[in-house]
Parts: C-alpha cells; structure tokens; sequence
C-alpha cells in the first residue's frame, strides 16, 4: 500500500496562478494609451543617415544613449559616411568613442562593418535583417532597430527595456529576447507595429524602470498584471 507522506513542514506553499495572457484587445488599449504619453516616439540616439544610425546602434550595446551621442557627435562631425570612416581608421574611430564601455572592439567593428557596407553593398546600408546581420557587430536587435527607425518597417528590437516590461506587465512574457519578441509581434494591432518598440523602449527607461518602477504615474498600471506594484 503507498503511503501518502504530509510535506515536511506540515504545509504546502500554494502555487501562483499565471495571470491570463493579454489579449489584442488590451494590447491596442495599452499602446493607445502610451501614444497618449508619447504621440511621435523616436530614437534617442543621434543620427542622420541609415549609416550613421547603424553606426550609433552598434556603439549603444552595454552603453546609454546619452553617452553614445556624446561621443558620437565628433565622431559623426569626421566621419558620416563609410567612406570618410575608413579614412579616419580603427585608431581615429576609437579615440573618438573612447569614453564608451568596449570601446576598442567597438572601433574595430565600426571599422569592419564600413568597409563591408562599402565593398559588398555599394556603400549603402542594406535594407534586410538577413543582410544587416552579416555587417560585424550587428545582431537582430541592432537590425531591427535600423529596419524600423531609417526604413519604416514593423519590427521590434527587444532590448533590457523591452524584455523587462514585457515581462514585468505579462504582456509577452518569455525567456530569452527573441522569445519576447515573437510574442509581441504576434499580439500587436498593425497599427500600432511600426511605433510599439519605441513605446516600449521608452516607457522602460523613464516609467517601468528596473529598480523601482513609476507605477502611480504609469498609464498603463491597471492593465499590468506585475503584483509588486510600488505606491506614491
């Protein structure tokens, strides 16, 4: 005969119940009111071509936006086009980016990904996630980005901010970035698809942020399903 034991404690912790999954419905309504916040979401970064936006997304892995336009503007001021920045060479470009975290295999990509964009795409920045990625230094986040900032298109590049409030809210919960992102791509209304990174992004980074979220100012708090709410 088997023996049903009791726990060891004499209790067992109840699991938490995951919340439902947001429906479209609720994710229209949850962009519609960060549109509300931020009518025209853009890029904080500073750029002024498809090349100098690639260049700035690159430099922006493990650094702020702030510290990249900074060090960016000199850069920018000596080099905007492939061709003037493999003039400025490896060691121009990382003097002028040194302040940035990486700084050094930074340069060399900057470098490498120039003469690439030069020699085998006829200097213009490719268009395509596919080929964006073959450019050193550039991942599916950097290709999204660029894809949806300098060309237009619906695509959304996960990054901590994203990936936290995605999580965080249980809007698109996931493991891993590309987890985060499928699921966002496929609960968020067209229209809303070509503004929702920058939604995102930007509502991570002043209102859902890491250590202690805004929740008595955020604008979608009663749509989040995060338990941990702070107060006022």
């Amino acid at each position: 005969m088997t023996v049903c034991r009791a726990p060891r404690y004499g209790f067992v912790m109840p699991r938490k119940k995951k919340p439902p999954p947001f429906t479209t419905e609720e994710a229209a309504d949850l962009y519609a009111r960060l549109a509300e916040v931020r009518p025209d979401p853009r890029t904080e970064l500073e750029y002024s071509s498809p090349y100098t936006l690639v260049v700035a997304v690159a430099l922006s892995a493990q650094a702020t936006d702030v510290g990249v336009n900074k060090a960016t503007r000199g850069l920018f001021a000596a080099a905007d086009t492939p061709e003037k920045m493999i003039a400025l060479g490896e060691d121009g470009i990382r003097e002028h980016i040194k302040t940035i975290g990486l700084f050094r295999n930074k340069a060399r990509n900057v470098y490498a990904l120039s003469k690439m964009i030069l020699e085998e795409f006829g200097g213009e920045v490719p268009r395509t996630r596919e080929a964006l990625e073959k450019l050193p230094g550039v991942g599916r986040k950097t290709a999204n980005v660029v894809m949806n900032e300098a060309f237009g298109e619906p695509t959304i590049a996960v990054d901590t901010h994203i990936f936290r409030v995605s999580n965080r809210t249980g809007m698109a919960p996931g493991k891993n970035p590309l987890d985060v992102e499928l699921k966002l791509e496929a609960i968020t209304p067209e229209p809303f698809l070509k503004g929702a990174h920058h939604w995102l992004i930007l509502h991570g980074r002043y209102t859902c942020k890491a250590r202690k979220p805004d929740c008595p100012n955020c604008a979608i708090a009663d749509l989040c399903r995060f338990e941990d709410k702070t107060v006022a």
